[in-house]
C-alpha cells in the first residue's frame, strides 16, 4: 500500500476568528495523533506537503470575478462593503487577512492529493485541511471560501477525462460540490447526511437528482435527526457499492466529515466512531472492485475538536491504509495535548457503545431512512444505467 496524507503545519491558517467552530487545531490533534500510533511508519506511507493552487486551477472552478474578490477582501484594510454580495463578512464565512493565499493552499492539497493518485505515486491520499463542500462558483458559503473539492474534480475530468465517484458523509448536505457539477453525467455526487429540513444548508433531498445531462447522477440520503450507527451504516452498506458498480468511476473524491457525532455541538445526529471506521471499510472495498483502489479522501465538518476529530479521522487514515491500529491512545499524545484541552480526552480510539445513549424513537427513525434509501435506489440505478426512470 502507498499512500499520503497531505499536510502542512501552515494551512492552520485557514482560521476566521478564535471564537468560530471552525477550529484548526483539530487539524494539529489529527496528525499528531496519526503520527504518535505509528501509522505513517509503514514503508509506502509518506506525508507530503501542499502547494497552493494557481490561477488557472481556481478559475476552472469558480467564477474569475469571484475569485478576485476573495483577493481584494484578503487585503489589510479591504473595504468590506463588497463582501456580502460573495457569501463573505457573515458569520459563518467572516473575512480575514490573506484569505485567498491560504485557502488557495488547501485548494492546492486536495489538487496535490488527486495528482499523487492519478500519477500512481500512491494509491489513496488523504488531504486532512480539504473537504470544503459548500462553497459555490460565484460565492462562499457555510465556512468554505473556495472549492476544493471542486477544483480536484474539474482537474480529474480536465486532466485525465476520469469519471468521478464523489462521496460525501458528513452531517451537512455538500450542496456546493452537487451544484458544480449538477449537469455533469462524469460526476457521481451521492451524499448521506441530515436531512435539510432541519440542519444547514437545506438541501439534499432524495429528488435533487440532477438536470440535463446529469439527470440521475445527484444522489442523495437525508438522514433524521437522532440517527444512529446501525441505520446509518446499514444505507451504505446497501447503496454504496451498487451505486459505484452503476456507475463504473476510475477515481472515488470521499469527504469525511465527523460532524455526525453524537459529541458534535452543531448537529443532531447520534454516531459513534464505528461508523468512521466501517464506513471506510465500505469505502476501501468497493474501490478495490471498482477503480482499481484509487480515493482521494478530505476532511470537512466535525466541531467536537478535541475528543471527536482525531479519533475519527485517524481511522479514516487507518482505513484508507489498510491498517488496524490498537484501541489505546499513546500516553505521549495525551500527556502532549491534555494540559490544553477543556474537556477530558478519551484514552480509547474507538468509542464503548454503551456511552452514547440511545434513542427512544429508533424504530421509527430506522423505518424514515429505509423510505428515503429505498426511494432513492428505485430511481438512481435505473437512471445511472440510462435506463430512463426517476421521479
Amino acid at each position: 500500500m502507498k499512500a499520503s496524507i497531505i499536510w502542512d503545519p501552515s494551512v492552520v491558517e485557514y482560521r476566521f476568528g478564535p471564537e468560530h467552530p471552525f477550529n484548526p487545531k483539530r487539524l494539529e490533534l489529527t496528525v499528531s495523533l496519526i503520527e504518535e500510533m505509528g501509522l505513517l511508519s509503514r514503508p509506502g506511507l509518506r506525508m507530503e506537503p501542499p502547494r497552493p493552487a494557481t490561477w488557472e486551477e481556481l478559475v476552472r472552478i469558480h467564477d474569475p470575478a469571484f475569485v478576485k474578490a476573495v483577493m481584494r477582501l484578503s487585503e489589510e484594510g479591504a473595504d468590506l462593503a463588497e463582501a456580502a454580495r460573495w457569501g463573505l463578512g457573515t458569520e459563518d464565512t467572516p473575512v480575514f487577512p490573506g484569505m485567498h493565499q491560504i485557502t488557495s493552499l488547501v485548494v492546492g492539497a486536495t489538487l496535490r492529493a488527486a495528482e499523487m493518485v492519478m500519477e500512481g505515486d500512491v494509491l489513496r491520499s488523504f488531504s486532512v485541511a480539504g473537504g470544503l463542500h459548500h462553497a459555490h462558483r460565484r460565492f462562499a458559503n457555510g465556512f468554505c471560501v473556495y472549492s476544493d473539492l471542486g477544483a480536484a474534480i474539474a482537474w480529474l475530468r480536465q486532466k485525465h477525462d476520469a469519471r468521478v465517484l464523489y462521496f460525501d458523509f458528513d452531517a451537512h448536505h455538500g450542496d456546493g460540490v452537487q451544484a458544480l457539477f449538477y449537469e455533469d453525467p462524469n460526476v457521481l455526487t451521492f451524499s448521506i447526511h441530515q436531512t435539510g429540513r432541519f440542519l444547514f444548508p437545506g438541501t439534499g433531498f432524495v429528488e435533487e437528482l440532477g438536470e440535463g445531462d446529469g439527470h440521475g447522477f445527484s444522489l442523495n440520503v437525508p438522514l433524521e435527526p437522532f440517527t444512529e450507527d446501525e441505520s446509518w451504516i446499514q444505507i451504505t452498506e446497501s447503496l454504496f457499492p451498487e451505486i459505484a458498480r452503476a456507475f463504473d468511476p476510475d477515481v472515488m473524491i470521499i469527504q469525511c466529515g465527523c460532524d455526525g457525532h453524537a459529541l458534535d455541538p452543531l448537529t443532531h445526529l447520534r454516531a459513534s466512531t464505528r461508523l468512521y471506521e466501517e464506513t471506510m471499510r465500505i469505502v476501501t472495498e468497493t474501490a478495490d472492485e471498482v477503480c482499481g483502489g484509487r480515493i482521494v479522501a478530505t476532511g470537512g465538518g466535525g466541531y467536537d475538536v478535541w475528543r471527536v476529530v482525531p479519533r475519527a479521522w485517524t481511522l479514516v487514515w487507518a482505513g484508507l491504509t489498510g491498517q488496524d491500529p490498537p484501541d489505546e491512545i499513546p500516553a505521549a499524545w495525551l500527556d502532549r495535548w491534555s494540559p490544553e484541552s477543556p474537556v477530558e480526552l478519551p484514552t480509547r480510539l474507538r468509542d464503548d457503545p454503551s456511552a452514547i445513549e440511545p434513542v427512544e424513537r429508533r424504530a421509527d427513525i430506522e423505518r424514515i431512512n429505509e423510505r428515503s434509501a429505498m426511494n432513492l435506489r428505485s430511481c438512481a440505478i435505473p437512471l445511472i444505467r440510462g435506463w430512463g426512470f426517476g421521479f
